[in-house]
């Protein structure tokens, strides 16, 4: 079983009451299974949700984030806090402590994480599992974009075969466990 899962989602607080629903159901779920919550540090939004669910249920959350948000007003008390300088060292840092990565609906800040892990796996530089949270079909037009180019020989099918996606997740967890990495290692 992988042990810490790296979440990227939305900050906004004015989404859909579904989707706060679902950020809170991973934390716990994340939780409840005995992994640890890497996310982006936040306290609002999906952010935010996600980070309560999972210290609801008793769970270890590392929260990541840029020292210019450090004097938020809205702060969240999580186990470990690491700082980094700038977005692109948060983003590398959350890849990193994560042994697996999973998006939820978020804006353009979610599928620029999304696709720095999509890039880094097509390039070999990291061999972890990602995946796509789905639900009500909020990532169909990127996945219509991701078959396309694949379709269109853009994007190799090994590498299209990379991004795990499912509707709840307790299936993308189990399917990012069962996920072979070495068979994709470059």
């Amino acid at each position: 079983m992988l042990k810490s899962i790296t979440v990227f989602c939305g900050s906004a607080s004015t989404c859909p009451e579904k989707y706060n629903q679902l950020a809170d159901h991973v934390g716990r779920t994340i939780a409840r299974q005995g992994r640890r919550l890497v996310y982006g540090g936040g306290a609002r939004g999906l952010m935010g949700l996600v980070a309560k669910g999972a210290q609801a249920e008793g769970g270890y959350v590392i929260g990541v984030n840029v020292k210019r948000f450090a004097n938020s007003k809205y702060p969240l008390d999580v186990d470990e806090h690491i700082m980094t300088e700038t977005m692109q060292d948060r983003k590398v840092e959350l890849i990193r402590l994560g042994d697996a990565s999973i998006a939820l609906p978020g804006g353009i800040g979610t599928f620029d994480e999304l696709t720095e892990i999509f890039s880094l796996a097509q390039l070999g530089i990291v061999n972890k599992p990602f995946g796509i949270l789905n639900l009500d079909g909020y990532f169909d037009g990127f996945l219509a974009q991701c078959k396309r180019a694949n379709e269109e020989n853009f994007l190799k099918d090994a590498d299209h075969a990379r991004m795990l996606v499912a509707e709840d997740v307790e299936t993308l967890l189990r399917m990012l466990d069962e996920y072979p990495r070495e068979e994709h290692a470059k």
